[in-house]
């Protein structure tokens, strides 16, 4: 683990994306801004495991600081491309970042996606997750 008893303790806050292409199989299914399965509404149960997902890094990752988060909100929309983006933003008031935690919330939201439509079909990509900027510490990152 990283020694952070020097830091200093300032606002933090990151912002992942996961992109996710499925086929128009899946699509069809889309209604009031959600997808319907036996297993519930999958947008919704997404956000709820992307949140818990965040508050459960340290436990996933290795070395990673446990974190009791300010705020972690998970949001899902589709594209102009048709592809499915799950953007998670983690934040708190602290000695190191939350750039994991982000990460971990946008990976989780979308596997989670995956689990729920694969009854429709298989042919869904978890195309990329990256982180879109962080704010707070040594330094502040935004992709452009």
């Amino acid at each position: 683990m990283v020694d952070v008893g020097e830091k200093k303790v300032t606002k933090r806050v990151a912002k992942a994306r996961s992109i996710l292409v499925v086929d128009e199989v899946i699509l069809t299914q889309l209604s009031d801004n959600d997808i319907q399965t036996k297993k519930g509404p999958v947008f919704q149960t997404a956000i709820l495991a992307g949140v818990m997902g965040a508050k459960k890094t340290s436990d996933l990752i290795p070395l990673c600081h446990p974190l009791g988060l300010d705020n972690c909100q998970v949001h899902i929309h589709i594209n102009a491309a048709n592809e499915i983006v799950v953007d998670c933003t983690a934040s708190l008031t602290a000695k190191t970042g939350v750039e994991m935690e982000a990460l971990t919330g946008a990976s989780i939201a979308a596997l989670t996606i995956y689990d729920m439509c694969k009854a429709f079909s298989h042919n869904i990509v978890i195309k990329e997750t990256k982180l879109m900027e962080k704010t707070g510490g040594k330094s502040d990152f935004k992709r452009t």
